[in-house]
């Protein structure tokens, strides 16, 4: 019954298997219908929506553990790029990094394993060129590590340490990690790297990657 909900390709596919069961007009009115539930979904969908998508379609395989991650890099390297932020959500410091918690609720069904849900309409994604640009090098420079070298990362960098401050390591925090100090922390990293476009980012992730391997 969710296939049936939330797929409109097994809707549309269903109709047609049953056509002849059914008047020309009704198969019709049934065919608009399910255009336009999908163009209102389409319509309520929230930019980290598209990105989600985006990442999902061009990773191949990833978790609901590094997608946090990927998440978080693309809120605070498009921002120091675009000087605004990509999405309206906050994320909080969690004991295993920064974490968007009604994404997390989305998919955590899937554990540890990657995201494989047939049901997400993945050519539907509206982003603007550089919005594209800009997740194509945070695929290139953090998806390639694991989720959990991703985590260490992002407990390696200020805006989450100081969120956390003196919690223990393995102290539950539904603490927000304020936008002003991702924005602050990635204008330093791209002042140190003297980044000038979205490939740049190499210099940082690379770097990064050394230090918390």
């Amino acid at each position: 019954m969710k296939k049936v909900k939330n797929d409109y390709n097994y809707l549309r596919q269903l109709a047609e298997e049953n056509r002849d069961k059914v008047t020309d007009k009704a198969f019709n009115d049934l065919m608009e219908a399910i255009n336009n539930l999908q163009n209102d979904e389409l319509k309520t969908e929230k930019k980290i929506d598209s990105v989600i998508k985006y990442l999902l379609k061009n990773l191949g395989e990833v978790t609901p553990f590094a997608l946090q991650k990927l998440l978080y890099y693309s809120q605070g390297f498009y921002k120091t790029f675009y000087d605004e932020f990509f999405f309206a959500e906050d994320c909080e410091a969690w004991v295993h990094g920064p974490v968007y918690k009604d994404i997390y609720f989305k998919y955590r069904d899937y554990g540890y394993n990657p995201i494989e849900d047939k049901s997400i309409e993945l050519e539907n994604i509206s982003l603007t060129e550089a919005e594209e640009e800009l997740l194509d090098s945070i695929i290139d420079n953090f998806g390639c590590y694991s989720a959990k070298t991703l985590e260490r990362m992002t407990h390696s960098e200020r805006p989450w340490r100081l969120t956390r401050k003196d919690l223990e390591p393995e102290a539950k925090s539904n603490e927000i990690i304020k936008k002003n100090l991702i924005a602050d922390y990635f204008k330093d990293v791209n002042n140190k790297y003297q980044m000038l476009n979205v490939e740049d980012i190499n210099d940082y992730s690379e770097e990064l990657f050394v230090k918390v391997k």
